[in-house]
């Protein structure tokens, strides 16, 4: 069974600011199956999944700020079962504000399993997207396996951002291997080979997605979603470059 491959739109983010509509179309027409959303754009739910339909695309997930889920989350919830969203992801978390320090680390951690609750009571799934400084430690163990430890994992799900993984210091195949079932997407995002170890486009840099994609069902990989969170060249170039890449080796 072929794993869809969708685009996080946060790589085009200039782009859909100016013509939201027309920066989907234009990633359907690369032969993305699905997109990530990071924001609507303004779109209401209903003329959105209209556009969806009409381009062929599916939206397995969409990037909530932490802010929003705390404040809007019903708003939010409803928003994604209009446009058929299985997974909401929270794609970020302020070291400083809500993981450092014992409470407040507990504040958060409560915070995500009330969120986790909700979106579960509205057949939703729950799922945190990570960076590399859930990889630093505290109490002897990664943030990242507190909050995953802390969380049972028919609430809270990982979305793996596997070039994260390895800017923290760790093997990307190793971590995603230590998640089995519990990571049905992975963000697929290429590191430079230079000094720099900086963003690039998938299969022109040093992380082994060849390997990753041939144990991905095996872990239990739902979904593949492209990101590049600064392109050296035009973004929407960047985007074409890797889900050419990902046809060229049978993945797209």
């Amino acid at each position: 069974m072929s794993i869809p491959v969708a685009l996080q739109l946060y790589t085009l983010r200039e782009e859909t600011e100016k013509d939201f509509v027309g920066t989907l179309k234009a990633v359907a027409d690369m032969g993305y199956q699905a997109v990530e959303f990071a924001g609507y754009g303004g779109i209401e739910a209903k003329e959105m999944k209209k556009v969806l339909n009409d381009l062929g695309l599916s939206a397995p997930s969409s990037h909530v700020p932490i802010e929003l889920l705390l404040t809007q989350l019903e708003e939010q919830i409803q928003y994604s079962l209009e446009i058929g969203t299985k997974y909401i992801v929270c794609p970020y978390l302020d070291a400083g504000t809500y993981l450092q320090g014992k409470q407040n680390l507990k504040n958060t951690l409560s915070s995500l399993q009330k969120i986790a609750l909700k979106c579960k009571e509205n057949g939703l799934q729950f799922a945190y997207h990570n960076h590399d400084f859930e990889f630093e430690k505290w109490d002897g163990k990664y943030y990242l396996d507190h909050i995953f430890q802390s969380i049972d994992e028919d609430l809270l799900v990982a979305e793996l951002d596997l070039f994260w993984v390895k800017k923290g210091g760790l093997d990307p195949i190793q971590y995603l291997s230590s998640l089995k079932n519990r990571c049905p997407i992975i963000h697929v995002k290429d590191m430079t080979n230079d000094d720099r170890k900086t963003f690039t486009e998938v299969g022109h840099g040093i992380i082994d997605y060849p390997s990753i994609f041939e144990m991905a069902e095996q872990i239990g990989i739902k979904y593949y979603v492209v990101e590049q969170d600064v392109c050296e060249r035009p973004p929407l170039e960047s985007v074409k470059m890797s889900i050419d890449y990902l046809k060229s080796i049978g993945i797209a």
